[in-house]
């Protein structure tokens, strides 16, 4: 490994835990200067090679807690691996692997991530190279050790990470039989933001005399802030969100998401909704972000889609609603995010969406602030049109209450000998909806038509969820019925009165032919075309 001479700036605090020069550089580098509670108590136990027991959550720096020693510790050139890392997730096993990693760099230090969902084959040529450090899930290792692909004989170091999560996703057996894989001769340590008994059984079984340490994170949120989740598929997110944003209205609302080149694209993809949205990260100017900041702030700009370095630091007033679009990996991350509405003793709105793959961190935050966000779905159009409606109705009802409506009066009287008063009433609505950027097709059922994806027809079948519709029994008609495989249908929303399904374009016709033919949940089906040519 590479052992050249380094030259190492002030080195603070993680020169007294004992790192050599490699390591420090690489903390540098990486913009780490001062150690958390986690790594000055862990840091010189691993590295003294006693096993240990950390009771840490997410957040608070335990990767570099167990990342540091099993580096210090690595033998140059080794034959095999020599340390093993064991997690709950895929998602898990690539950001500590990626820790290693960078941690790791001055040392030539060679990490690779086993886990399910990544085609083997990739994973069997990275096992033909020599590997330091090994990083994955149970199941995968089980499967490379079951298939002698993956030996473990020189391992000296093994981590088990958010053991907990292991134990609520079923893989503490899988755990203890790959620990029965690695030597005897070995060093142990177990990092979990809590330890219930069966936990506690596995520390009892293999880990020698360890020594224990506790690092218990100041529980922050505030409780004037509304914190609600909504799970969503990842292909649906942005749909999803435009939803949200419909239903809640905010007068101004901070998105976070996690990289630069995601803040951009997702505020290139709500412009092109209608929204007001502005993209603010650190790969812009300083004076494009001046401007950006100034429009946000001016109300020019209602969205600001920004990353959390990006918001560090920056003068953000107080908003209406904070919506993580990614959820962040740490809880501090999440409290100082959602900490930017609900200040001053005004009430806030918080918004999380999660993927299913990602219900894990939502536990691990809920832990750290003690209590659960509020779970929900997704409005649907019906929800929506019924909620600006509502919004609509008691800004008007503001104004009539509130407002000198003498020059409304002058105005409504010049316009009532050639126009009738109600519609006079639904042109001022209309206008107003365009004021608020709410166009009809936004609008749910202000507007029946909406629009497809290219080469796909919306159809409308007047059966709904008060009839027992499912998703399966829409696809099992338009299936078994027209012949068109499940894979090529679109979208499907269920409403309570009816449904709006996807379909080719070239099979629309058939499709609405067979579904006349058919009846669904014992009811014939009424469908139609929404598409402007029909």
């Amino acid at each position: 490994m590479n052992n050249s001479t380094l030259t190492v700036m002030n080195p603070s605090g993680f020169a007294a835990l004992g790192l050599s020069p490699a390591l420090l550089a690489a903390l540098r580098d990486v913009g780490f200067e001062q150690p958390m509670p986690v790594q000055t108590e862990a840091i010189p136990v691993l590295l003294s090679g006693r096993d240990a027991i950390v009771q840490a959550h997410t957040g608070t720096g335990k990767t570099a807690a167990f990342a540091l020693p099993i580096l210090q510790g690595l033998v140059p050139y080794g034959h095999g691996p020599q340390a093993l890392v064991l997690t709950p997730t895929r998602e898990l096993a690539i950001q500590v692997a990626e820790a290693i990693h960078r941690l790791g760099r001055y040392l030539d230090a060679r990490v690779l991530a086993l886990y399910g969902g990544q085609p083997i084959e990739r994973q069997l040529r990275a096992l033909r190279h020599p590997v330091d450090v090994i990083v994955g899930t149970p199941g995968r290792i089980m499967d490379h050790l079951r298939r002698e692909t993956l030996r473990l004989d020189q391992v000296r170091v093994v981590i088990l990470d958010e053991a907990d999560e292991m134990l609520d996703m079923g893989f503490i057996e899988d755990v203890e039989w790959i620990l029965e894989h690695v030597p005897r001769e070995r060093q142990t340590a177990l990092f979990s933001a809590t330890i219930p008994p069966r936990i506690r059984q596995l520390t009892q079984r293999y880990l020698r005399a360890p020594v224990t340490i506790a690092i218990h994170p100041e529980r922050v949120t505030v409780p004037s802030i509304a914190q609600t989740v909504y799970e969503v598929a990842a292909h649906a997110k942005l749909e999803a969100l435009s939803r949200i944003l419909d239903y809640e209205a905010p007068t101004s609302a901070i998105i976070f998401v996690r990289t630069k080149s995601g803040a951009d694209e997702l505020a290139h993809k709500l412009q092109s909704l209608g929204y007001a949205a502005e993209a603010i990260h650190g790969d812009l100017s300083q004076a494009m972000r001046d401007r950006a900041m100034q429009r946000f702030r001016a109300g020019q700009v209602d969205l600001l889609i920004a990353t959390d370095v990006a918001a560090r630091g920056l003068d953000i007033p107080a908003v209406s609603h904070v919506i993580n679009f990614d959820i962040p990996s740490d809880p501090e991350s999440y409290v100082h995010r959602i900490g930017r509405t609900g200040r001053a003793g005004a009430t806030g709105t918080a918004i999380t969406l999660i993927e299913p793959r990602e219900r894990w961190l939502l536990r691990t935050i809920e832990r750290a602030i003690g209590q659960r966000l509020i779970p929900k779905r997704i409005p649907t159009r019906e929800e929506i049109a019924r909620r600006q409606r509502e919004l609509l109705g008691a800004s008007l009802s503001e104004v009539i209450e509130q407002r000198d409506l003498e020059l409304g009066r002058r105005i409504v009287d010049q316009l009532l000998p050639d126009h009738d008063a109600v519609d006079i009433a639904a042109a001022a609505v209309l206008l107003l909806l365009e004021a608020r950027n709410v166009s009809p097709e936004r609008a749910g059922d202000l507007t029946e038509i909406e629009r497809a994806e290219p080469g796909m027809v919306r159809l409308r079948l007047e059966l709904g969820r008060r009839d027992g519709i499912r998703p399966s029994d829409i696809v099992g008609a338009i299936a078994n019925e027209a012949g068109i495989p499940g894979k090529e249908i679109g979208q499907i929303e269920i409403a309570d009165r009816y449904t709006l399904v996807d379909v080719p374009q070239r099979a629309a016709d058939r499709v609405v032919a067979a579904l006349s033919r058919t009846r669904l949940r014992g009811r014939a089906v009424v469908v139609r075309r929404l598409d402007s040519t029909r």
